[in-house]
């Protein structure tokens, strides 16, 4: 209870310091969980926090989409590290649970260094871990991101997330493509403070199957997070799918 009132104080005495020299710095493992999914996986994510500087680092870490958005608050020394094994049951108590994970170093100018894994555990066999690409910014949100390399067919499947950790609701136009054309396109809305996780089917009904498919999603909403993963249906091998920025693919989506 102490070091949740402490990181209340110091958010809040950061918050209220307008000329602060040191103010707040976040950045966003864009998924993790701990979670059964298809062929009775269980997956997790493994979360490693540095701190390269040569003072202290305060830190907290929230689950902004799962219930109650529960957070934690942590103190690295200078040098040293922490390490998270499946981050949601160990750190948060949770189990069953999808979200970002939003990582915050207090009065600071300089994010700690964040690195994270995902993993599949079926009976005795464990996935390889696959590496998430950490976004930099937890408040940069291009209106308008591709997911490249996206698979389903009796080979492959692939899930897709969005994320909207703004106050409002927001629309997501996603276009479906094949070799620079779009081959459908669905609208997604997704509350505040929610995200959706589902597989690209769902999302697109009518397309049975098909390989190397790009999703184009584009939304006007501050605050929204995309990624994808394509899993082998054999092995449950997974590869994380982080968002690219296309300019040609987005005057080609808009002209079609």
């Amino acid at each position: 209870m102490a070091r949740v009132l402490t990181a209340v104080l110091l958010l809040l005495a950061a918050a209220g310091a307008e000329a602060a020299e040191a103010p707040n710095v976040s950045v966003l493992v864009p998924i993790v969980g701990s979670i059964v999914g298809m062929n009775n996986v269980r997956w997790k994510t493994d979360v490693d926090l540095y701190n390269d500087s040569r003072f202290e680092a305060n830190v907290m870490l929230s689950l902004p989409t799962a219930p109650d958005q529960p957070f934690i608050f942590i103190t690295i020394a200078p040098g040293a590290a922490q390490h998270f094994s499946d981050i949601v049951a160990s750190g948060f108590g949770m189990t069953e649970v999808l979200s970002p994970l939003k990582i915050t170093t207090i009065e600071s100018t300089r994010s700690v260094r964040v690195a994270a894994t995902v993993y599949g555990i079926h009976d005795a066999e464990i996935t390889r871990p696959e590496p998430i690409v950490i976004t930099d910014s937890a408040t940069y949100s291009p209106p308008l991101r591709a997911l490249s390399g996206l698979s389903f067919s009796d080979t492959f499947r692939t899930n897709v997330g969005l994320a909207n950790l703004g106050e409002h609701d927001a629309i997501f136009t996603l276009a479906l493509q094949r070799g620079g054309r779009n081959v459908a396109v669905t609208r997604y809305r997704v509350s505040a403070n929610a995200l959706v996780h589902t597989s690209l089917q769902s999302l697109f009904p009518m397309i049975t199957k098909g390989d190397d498919f790009t999703v184009l999603v584009e939304t006007s909403a501050p605050d929204t997070y995309i990624y994808a993963s394509v899993v082998d249906n054999e092995t449950n091998q997974t590869h994380f799918v982080q968002p690219s920025i296309s300019s040609v693919q987005a005057q080609e989506a808009r002209n079609e």
